[in-house]
């Protein structure tokens, strides 16, 4: 029996690359993992009185499900954190609780998208937003973000690839796989954009307040009237990947986004709902002062500079310096590879180091490039560097 189209076409390269990894375990070789943003995975933890709260929650709650569009006291958390962060006027009505971003960009993009329509998404850009446009008939179109510029987007670029079928723009600020901090320049002409054309807006913000130079500003702070869905999550700046929950918010002056958020509401209900223990644990995370962020973004930074010192000494590597969240997206040189695959299977085969392919973020401006993150010490980054450099000294 076959399986359907749009779920044999599609590809998530963070995670496709780990299956040849696996083979290399078998055999008893030790690959140093530089694939995938999960802090946790490296020597960042839980901090402790989230972790107390979920055991308090399990006892308190009767364990059963949850509201679909998620537990009110955790949404009134949400709606506080956002009115404070990004000054928006929302309610509790403009607020859902998801099984992490990836089920609110999934949730979006079916209410929103008819096939034909047409996204706009960084390029590079987390890969979810194309491959759910492609899965629902969409066509996902990325706009140029300029390298030299530290990956800032383009925006002659962003204006050229907007059609009568473009349906949204997306931003992700801070950028993943780029590390990219927006300027609030860059952020008030996508805005504008936005606003020209009728179009709305994804602001993808899960990496707010993990910024090194710079602070984020949201687009929604920057521009009133444009409608906007605001995703963010507890997987990152807190600590939770493995809890899967994070949240959009609904910032819909003029009711423009009514009908797709009702769209949205309809498949909370068909799913049940998210987590119930965990979103009451969660709370705490929200209402309690994130003492251990200080912390997270020193180590993250002296990771960052000598993730970047030491890319940049290998030959056929090299980096501009991210500005925020935990990852880096160096480009490479070489005849020896035709295809970022191949350069990434070469590294894993013969440094035993695994990243993940540029062209998985965008095959047009991810190409010739990798993502890594910067999340280990500096003992096992420089093992890791280590290894490419010896193997790339011998193929360039």
């Amino acid at each position: 029996m076959k399986a359907t189209k749009r779920t044999m076409g599609i590809n998530y390269a963070i995670r496709d690359v780990l299956l040849p990894a696996r083979e290399l375990e078998k055999k008893g070789v030790d690959v140093i993992k530089l694939h995938i943003g999960d802090p946790n995975k490296y020597d960042f933890k839980t901090p402790k009185h989230v972790r107390d709260a979920l055991c308090k929650a399990v006892e308190k709650c009767d364990n059963g499900y949850e509201e679909s569009e998620g537990n009110f006291e955790l949404r009134a958390a949400i709606v506080d954190r956002e009115r404070k962060k990004n000054k928006v006027d929302i309610g509790i009505e403009d607020v859902i609780v998801t099984n992490g971003v990836t089920e609110s960009i999934q949730m979006i993009t079916a209410a929103a998208i008819e096939p034909g329509d047409q996204i706009l998404a960084p390029g590079p850009s987390y890969p979810s937003y194309m491959e759910f446009a492609r899965f629902f008939g969409g066509e996902p179109i990325t706009y140029r973000t300029i390298e030299e510029e530290n990956w800032q987007p383009d925006i002659d670029d962003l204006r050229k690839k907007i059609t009568p079928r473009t349906k949204y723009m997306v931003v992700i600020n801070p950028n993943n796989p780029t590390g990219a901090l927006y300027s609030d320049k860059v952020l008030k002409q996508m805005t504008d954009l936005a606003g020209e054309y009728d179009l709305f807006m994804i602001s993808d913000e899960i990496y707010d307040l993990m910024t090194f130079e710079g602070e984020h500003h949201s687009p929604a702070t920057l521009a009133k009237d444009i409608p906007m869905i605001l995703c963010n999550g507890f997987s990152k700046i807190d600590l939770l990947p493995g809890w899967r929950l994070g949240y959009s918010v609904f910032r819909d002056h003029n009711g423009e986004l009514a009908e797709i958020k009702d769209g949205i509401q309809r498949q909370l209900r068909l799913r049940l709902s998210a987590n119930a223990p965990c979103q009451m644990a969660v709370i705490e995370a929200l209402k309690h002062p994130k003492d251990h962020l200080g912390q997270m973004l020193t180590k993250l930074k002296d990771r960052r500079d000598f993730a970047c010192k030491r890319i940049n000494e290998i030959p056929g590597l090299s980096v501009q310096k991210p500005q925020a969240a935990f990852y880096m997206f160096p480009k490479w040189e070489g005849k020896r590879w035709k295809t970022d695959m191949e350069f990434v299977l070469d590294i894993l085969q013969n440094a035993h180091v695994l990243v993940v392919p540029g062209d998985g973020f965008c095959p047009n401006y991810g190409k010739g490039h990798f993502r890594a993150v910067y999340l280990p010490d500096k003992e096992i980054l420089g093992r890791a560097f280590d290894q490419i450099e010896a193997h790339m000294k011998k193929a360039v």
